[in-house]
């Protein structure tokens, strides 16, 4: 297969999850599936945004359906969690709670009614860096019951466990969460292995502000809107 990768470095092509969702579907059909991927990178590399993982989801379902491979979605989903566990999970577009190693999704009816900001400062996080720095612990709370929760109570018992790691090897992020929280931020965590931060806000004008404050050089992008 040939794959053009528009917004990232040609380096990341050969390794790139694309690939390894052709080669898994080739792997499990014993045919050579002839393909050419133009591949436009919006999301941020290596920023927890599961920019890769939606890649390769939308790769299998495309592939599957442009050679009539017949694969159901759930045969899809079970091969997904050989190329890792988030991917599944961009295989729909609702919100989920993932379980066990995040294979197991608990579709809820979660709306978020406030304007979200993403920052990001364009520091890459590996998987594996991220991983290497975490100790993983049960949760104490019930994911299940978020919506038993009023939002204002999302910073009491809503955490992400890489946080600790992270902003440890690097303040910056702690400090883009600390300033959204700081500048009218409901919430705010970062977002998976980072290093990516959101903050949901009650206003345009409130993200606004905030963005003047960070440096210009971030990316930032404002959602549900």
């Amino acid at each position: 297969m040939q794959l053009d990768i528009i917004g990232a470095r040609n380096d990341l092509v050969e390794n790139n999850i694309v690939i390894k969702a052709i080669q898994l579907l080739e792997k499990k059909t014993g045919l050579q599936l002839k393909t050419k991927i133009t591949l436009k990178k919006n999301i941020p590399i290596g920023a927890g945004l599961g920019g890769g993982s939606s890649d390769a989801a939308a790769t299998l379902l495309a592939t599957n359906q442009l050679f009539d491979l017949n694969f159901s979605i759930s045969e899809l989903m079970n091969f997904a969690l050989e190329l890792g566990s988030d991917v599944p999970l961009f295989f729909h577009n609702y919100p989920t709670i993932g379980k066990s190693r995040g294979e197991l999704l608990e579709k809820i009816q979660l709306e978020i009614d406030f304007p979200i900001l993403l920052v990001n400062p364009g520091i890459h996080i590996s998987t594996k860096e991220a991983f290497s720095n975490i100790t993983p612990k049960p949760s104490s709370f019930d994911y299940s019951d978020i919506l038993k929760l009023n939002i204002n109570d999302w910073r009491q018992q809503l955490n992400n466990d890489f946080e600790n790691g992270v902003f440890q090897l690097y303040p910056e992020i702690a400090k883009i969460k600390n300033t959204l929280n700081k500048n009218g931020a409901i919430f705010s965590l970062m977002s998976g292995t980072g290093s990516t931060v959101y903050g949901i806000f009650e206003s345009i004008e409130e993200i606004k502000q905030a963005i003047d404050i960070l440096p210009k050089s971030y990316f930032t992008f404002i959602g549900n809107t």
